[in-house]
C-alpha cells in the first residue's frame, strides 16, 4: 500500500503552497484545447451557405451541424466522465484531442449529410469530456493560492476563440474552402496533442473508493446554488447574444452587428485578465460585479438601444462582465464541491450547455411573441434572479471569506 501511494505521488507531484510560479505552458496547452473546441463548435455557423451548397441541403439543415455538436456535449459529459474517473487524466485529454482530429477529417471528407451529422455529434461527445476535465486539471497543476488564476488561464481559450478564432476560421474557409478548413483543425488538434505531451503533467484517475457518484454532488452545500447561477447566467447571455442581430435591426443598427461583437470580444479579453488577477482573493465580489455589470449593460440596451454609442458601451460592459464568468463559476463550483471536484465538472458542462440551448429557445419565443425589444427585458429578469442567488449564497456557494 505504501509503495502504491509513493508511485502515485511520483507520477503526479502536487504543487505545494510554497510554489510561486504557475506551470504556464501546461495551462496554455489546456487553453489551446478549449480554443479548438469552441472553434469546432461554432465555425459552421459562419460557413453555412458553403456547407449547404456542397452537401445539397438547406442552410437551416446545415445549421444542425452546430446543434448536434451541442447535443453531444450535453448527453456525453456526465456518463463518459463517470465511466472514466479511474483513467489517467492525460490519457483522457489526449483521447479527446484525437477524437477532434478524427471527426474533423471525417467532416471534411464526408459527402453525406447523415455522416457529417454523426461526426459532429461524436465531436460533441469529446467536447463534453474535454470541458469536464480542464477545470480540475488546471486546479491540480497549481498551488492552492493560485488555483483560480490557473483556471482562468486554462479557460481563456473560449473567449479568445469567440473573439478571434471563429471569425478567422470563417475567413480561412472563404480562402481555402470549408473542407480544407476542417483539415486545418485536424492539424491544430495534432499540434496541441504534442504540446500536451510535452507540457501537461500526468495525473492518475481516482481510485474506486475515492470517487463521488455524480448524483451525490447535488447534496453538497453550495453546489446547487452555483449550478442555478450557471444556468441563469448562461441562458441570459445566449438569449441576447444569439439574437443580437435581430435585436439591433429594428433600431436601424443591423449594419453594426460586427462592430458590436468585436467590441464585446475585445472587452471579454480584458475581463479575463482582470479575473485572473483578482479571482483567488475576491471571487465573491467579482461574481456579484460580473452579474451586476451585465445587468446594467442590458438595462442600458433596453432603454437606449437606438443610440449607437450606448450600444457599443453596453457591448463593452457586457463583454467585460462575461469574459471571466466561466472561471468564476467553475471556481465557485469546485470550491463548493471540495474533493468531489471531478464529479461536479461534468454536471457544470451539462448545465452550461442546457443554458445555451435554453437561451436559444427562450430568445426565440420572446422574439416571436413580444418582439425584439423583449430580449433585453427577458435577459434582465434572468440576471436579476442570478444576482439574488449570488448575493444570498454567502455561506457555501459564494462565501464571503473568499472576497
Amino acid at each position: 500500500m505504501h509503495r502504491k501511494v509513493m508511485t502515485r505521488v511520483q507520477q503526479a507531484p502536487a504543487p505545494t503552497g510554497q510554489s510561486r510560479r504557475l506551470p504556464l505552458s501546461g495551462l496554455l496547452a489546456l487553453a489551446a484545447g478549449g480554443f479548438i473546441t469552441i472553434m469546432l463548435e461554432t465555425m459552421p455557423a459562419g460557413i453555412l451557405p458553403a456547407i449547404s451548397g456542397d452537401l445539397g441541403i438547406s442552410e437551416s439543415a446545415a445549421g444542425q451541424t452546430v446543434t448536434v455538436f451541442a447535443i453531444g456535449s450535453i448527453v456525453g459529459a456526465i456518463p463518459l466522465i463517470s465511466a472514466t474517473m479511474g483513467w489517467p487524466r492525460r490519457r483522457l485529454l489526449l483521447l479527446a484531442l484525437a477524437g477532434y482530429a478524427v471527426t474533423s477529417v471525417v467532416t471534411g471528407l464526408s459527402g453525406s449529410f447523415v455522416l457529417t451529422l454523426a461526426a459532429r455529434f461524436v465531436a460533441g461527445l469529446f467536447a463534453g469530456v474535454l470541458w469536464a476535465i480542464i477545470a480540475p486539471y488546471a486546479r491540480r497543476m497549481a498551488a492552492p493560492h493560485q488555483q483560480g488564476k490557473a483556471l482562468t488561464i486554462a479557460l481563456a481559450g473560449t473567449p479568445i476563440a469567440l473573439a478571434i478564432g471563429t471569425p478567422l476560421g470563417t475567413l480561412l474557409a472563404g480562402l481555402i474552402g470549408w473542407r480544407a478548413t476542417f483539415g486545418v483543425m485536424t492539424l491544430l488538434a495534432a499540434l496541441v496533442t504534442v504540446w500536451v505531451l510535452a507540457a501537461v503533467p500526468h495525473f492518475p484517475g481516482q481510485a474506486k473508493g475515492e470517487r463521488t457518484p455524480v448524483g451525490r454532488v447535488f447534496a453538497i452545500p453550495g453546489v446547487v446554488p452555483v449550478l442555478a447561477v450557471v444556468f441563469l447566467y448562461v441562458m441570459a447571455h445566449n438569449v441576447l447574444y444569439t439574437y443580437i442581430a435581430s435585436f439591433l435591426a429594428p433600431v436601424g443598427l443591423d449594419g453594426s452587428v460586427s462592430a458590436v461583437l468585436l467590441v464585446f470580444g475585445v472587452a471579454s479579453l480584458a475581463g479575463i485578465w482582470i479575473t485572473g488577477v483578482l479571482i483567488d482573493r475576491h471571487l465573491r465580489l467579482l461574481m456579484i460585479g460580473s452579474t451586476g455589470l451585465f445587468a446594467l449593460a442590458v438595462l442600458a440596451l433596453g432603454l437606449l438601444a437606438s443610440l449607437p454609442a450606448v450600444v457599443l458601451l453596453s457591448a463593452a460592459l457586457w463583454g467585460l462582465a462575461f469574459g471571466g464568468a466561466a472561471s468564476l463559476l467553475q471556481t465557485a463550483a469546485s470550491n463548493a464541491a471540495g474533493d468531489a471536484v471531478d464529479a461536479v465538472q461534468p454536471v457544470i458542462v451539462t448545465v452550461w450547455n442546457i443554458g445555451i440551448a435554453g437561451g436559444g429557445v427562450v430568445g426565440g419565443l420572446l422574439l416571436g411573441g413580444s418582439g425584439a425589444a423583449s430580449l433585453a427585458w427577458g435577459t434582465l429578469v434572468l440576471l436579476a434572479v442570478a444576482l439574488v442567488i449570488t448575493v444570498t449564497g454567502r455561506r457555501h456557494a459564494f462565501p464571503a471569506h473568499r472576497g
